[in-house]
């Protein structure tokens, strides 16, 4: 077993804990400021906590754009990232200044939202309209506050693809979600190949 204290550094050519912890969903974040100026951002630390009400959460490294939209607005909404829109997704985490549209910068039109003022993606095949329910301010052991934060969300409305909806169920490996892990550039599909079924057990 390779092992380290992470306090002491991990020794290696790359951090292994990304890696390690995924593949994740990818949490492309789309905001708007209190000035009506609209952001988009991935995120690489995001998933799902509950189930009613559905909460998304994800954590921000720094106190970037998208978490100042949501401190002044509370609202944004979560965009599956897919395959054919993965060469925008990565071009819309590119160093922006304050006040530039990702969606002018990536070419991705923008579509407005139901019940929240952050427009979506409009070619996303899934997109969650979410109102803020927590930010959380991450800290250490020893109570330490880092410079990162937890933002969770609940999905007040949900936009799904019909066509990824086979008798009512999501086909997630139809959808063509990518996901990130492994190496510094290293991300992931999930296709028919990589499925199995378990279904869990009924009371002992």
């Amino acid at each position: 077993m390779y092992t380290y204290e992470p306090k002491n550094g991990h020794g290696l050519p790359h951090d292994p804990f990304n890696a390690i912890v995924g593949p994740r969903p990818i949490g492309w974040i789309s905001t708007q400021s209190r000035a009506g100026v609209p952001n988009l951002a991935p995120y690489s630390f995001f998933n799902a906590f509950n189930y009613v009400p559905p909460i998304i959460g994800f954590s921000s490294i720094g106190h970037k754009d998208t978490l100042k939209n949501i401190e002044e607005t509370g609202e944004f909404v979560w965009n599956l990232v897919t395959r054919d829109l993965v060469e925008a997704m990565n071009q819309s985490c590119a160093p922006y200044p304050p006040g530039v549209s990702e969606f002018e910068a990536t070419g991705l039109a923008p579509l407005a939202s139901d019940l929240v003022s952050p427009p979506r993606v409009a070619k996303a095949k899934v997109a969650f309209e979410c109102q803020c329910t927590d930010i959380i301010q991450l800290k250490t052991v020893t109570g330490e506050k880092v410079p990162s934060w937890l933002v969770l969300g609940e999905v007040v409305k949900a936009h799904i693809d019909a066509t990824l909806l086979k008798d009512g169920i999501y086909q997630t490996a139809e959808s063509g979600v990518v996901l990130r892990g492994g190496g510094p550039g290293d991300y992931f599909t999930v296709g028919a190949a990589q499925l199995f079924e378990l279904f869990r057990p009924k009371n002992l």
